[in-house]
């Protein structure tokens, strides 16, 4: 595989991602020394991984700095608009045919080889696969964000973060009580913010991961509500900006307008408030040269072991049950996607994947001009 983005160096600016978020990390737990201390073993272990990344990529072949791996497709709630629901990616009842716990710690054993930093476990509802959970925190090279809704947060997981400070529980919150839990169900919000207090009492560090709208990007962004999660110990917010999947949920998706303004929000937040670490997906693709997916910053797997390009553009054509993650890598639809500048194209905004899913199609089937 040739080396990618001649005139861009993507790994030299994942790079510098990796060490920003590291860096705001150790300020965000300075109080904390528990944390603080896993932070600064973390960051010597995440340098090593940039270093195996590097060797590699001067190889000619490039490995992203990060994976989502949704491990279970099952979830209890049922939120208005959810994109994993409406490609049938989640389901109510138990899944079948998903990876084991073993298979999981097989894939984060190959994850920390290749030098891949950051996992993002998601779902369905990640906290009802116990078990992968607690295979991650046996992987202290690497930071396992979990995307949970918070329901099932109890006295088992309460002491496993306490024990594996590489587990680092990010909790969806839409803004405050109303708008939460218009989205995802009566009484989500008291439970969240019962959550984010027993977390803070413990001296656990934990995250909340927003879903930014045309109409919540306001409120999400207010001063007055991320003081009140800073206040409650939270120390990393990441905004991810609303995928439509259906056209009659499109009006809510992020325009151009939103979109440059949320930039600019993060500019100043990070200035102005250093005591939490602010992400945003999929963030400025200008800024980083394109999409990111099918491998270039991240990929993802899904529960049955399916390697997809990104959660929004639910395509595999290759399973990492039978097959290795840098067999993955260099699979055809990714490497297709890649290599055929698909994910450089303009677009209006949002997932360019999800706007040329009949192309990711087409070169699924073979059928690709």
């Amino acid at each position: 595989m040739n080396r990618i983005d001649n005139e861009f160096d993507l790994q030299e600016y994942l790079t510098k991602g990796v060490e920003d978020v590291i860096a705001d990390a150790v300020k965000a737990t300075l109080r904390n020394p528990r944390e603080s201390a896993f932070i600064l073993k973390f960051a010597a272990a995440s340098k090593a991984a940039s270093k195996r990344r590097r060797k590699l990529e001067d190889a000619g072949e490039h490995v992203p700095s990060y994976l989502i791996a949704s491990i279970t497709s099952r979830c209890n709630l049922h939120c208005a608009g959810c994109y994993s629901r409406c490609n049938h990616a989640t389901v109510d009842a138990e899944p079948v045919s998903q990876l084991t716990s073993e298979e999981w710690l097989r894939i984060f054993d190959e994850a920390d080889e290749l030098g891949i930093s950051f996992i993002l476990l998601a779902g369905g509802e990640p906290m009802l696969r116990r078990d992968i959970v607690e295979a991650a925190g046996k992987k202290q090279n690497i930071l396992f964000p979990i995307f949970t809704n918070g329901t099932f947060m109890d006295e088992r997981y309460f002491e496993l973060f306490d024990r594996c400070r590489n587990l680092l529980p990010v909790m969806s919150i839409e803004g405050e009580r109303e708008i939460t839990d218009a989205r995802r169900g009566k009484g989500i919000y008291d439970r969240l913010i019962a959550n984010m207090e027993e977390l803070n009492r413990r001296g656990l560090v934990f995250g909340a991961s927003v879903t930014v709208t045309t109409e919540n990007i306001r409120e999400v962004t207010s001063g007055d509500f991320l003081k009140s999660l800073s206040d409650r110990g939270c120390r990393v917010v990441i905004f991810v900006e609303f995928v439509p999947v259906t056209e009659e949920s499109r009006e809510l998706a992020p325009g151009d307008k939103e979109r440059e303004y949320l930039t600019s929000e993060m500019e100043r937040l990070r200035t102005e408030h250093p005591e939490m670490v602010y992400v945003s997906f999929p963030g400025d693709e200008k800024s980083s040269g394109g999409c990111v997916a099918a491998g270039r910053g991240f990929f993802h797997i899904n529960s049955h072991g399916g390697a997809e390009p990104c959660p929004f553009s639910p395509y595999s054509d290759i399973n990492v049950r039978s097959s290795s993650l840098r067999e993955a890598l260099h699979s055809p639809l990714f490497t297709a996607l890649r290599d055929g500048g698909i994910l450089l194209d303009d677009h209006e905004g949002g997932c360019v994947l999800y706007e040329k899913r009949e192309l990711v199609e087409r070169i699924l089937a073979g059928k690709a001009d």
